[in-house]
């Protein structure tokens, strides 16, 4: 039997290269996003927005006609605003927080339903070390990943035991679109990031994707339920100060 998967944000990034590397798995890939998503073979593309209930019925609808079946959601689909708290507009927060986490809620509860009547499926969440840790000048960021950790949780009890397995992926900085958008605004350079990771490099989207085929995969990962899966190069491990880090590198 085919799996099916869906994957959100998939027109670039981390969720494009899910959705290839799923594909390459052999499961049959639906893929949602604000934008157009070409090249992806007999993928079924649907364009909608994570944070709209009728968009997400769509999708649902569409996923469930062509295939019957979904197998597993991969709540990839995300935004970042940088500025200091006190700066922060409210409608920037608000937005951040409904594409970041009443989206992966809605995109859970409508194909969640499908997967609890089959009495099986996994839903893995794209969270990040923001979600575990607090990083400055990203408040509406931190939360909404913090509260998608929490989300994860709650489902992960509630489903587990009805045969849903619900997981995060937990990245660090991550070589995409998103991170030159950040860098050409001069939020940080690559530097900053290197010199912070053990492994001393950018995490790239094929390291996302290869840990959300692991956590997608029942034969992999069937007793894995309610877990962070950090995919950072050590970022959260480390407590070093800076020179002790660097140091550690040269020994």
């Amino acid at each position: 039997m085919e799996r099916v998967a869906v994957v959100t944000g998939a027109a670039q990034g981390i969720g494009r290269r899910t959705a290839e590397v799923l594909a390459a798995e052999g499961y049959a890939v639906a893929v949602f996003d604000l934008q157009q998503v070409t090249g992806l073979g007999d993928a079924l593309v649907v364009t909608g927005d994570v944070t709209d209930a009728a968009d997400v019925d769509r999708l649902a609808t569409a996923v469930l006609e062509r295939f019957g079946r979904v197998d597993a959601l991969v709540n990839n689909a995300g935004i970042a605003y940088i500025a200091p708290a006190e700066a922060t507009p409210l409608d920037h927060w608000r937005r951040v927080l409904e594409v970041n986490l009443t989206g992966p809620f809605l995109l859970s509860q409508v194909l969640g339903r499908h997967m609890l009547a089959q009495g099986s499926g996994a839903i893995v969440n794209i969270a990040s070390v923001a979600g575990l840790r607090g990083v400055a000048d990203r408040a509406a960021y931190n939360a909404s990943k913090h509260g998608l950790v929490g989300l994860t949780r709650t489902l992960a009890a509630e489903w587990g035991g009805r045969g849903v397995r619900v997981n995060a992926v937990c990245p660090g900085w991550v070589k995409t679109d998103m991170d030159d958008v950040s860098q050409s605004a001069g939020a940080y350079g690559d530097a900053d990031i290197t010199e912070h990771v053990p492994l001393g490099r950018f995490a790239q989207p094929e390291d996302v994707a290869q840990a959300v085929a692991y956590l997608a995969d029942p034969a992999r990962s069937g007793f894995v339920n309610g877990v962070t899966l950090s995919v950072d190069g050590g970022w959260d491990a480390d407590g070093s100060w800076q020179s002790l880090r660097l140091a550690a590198r040269d020994r």
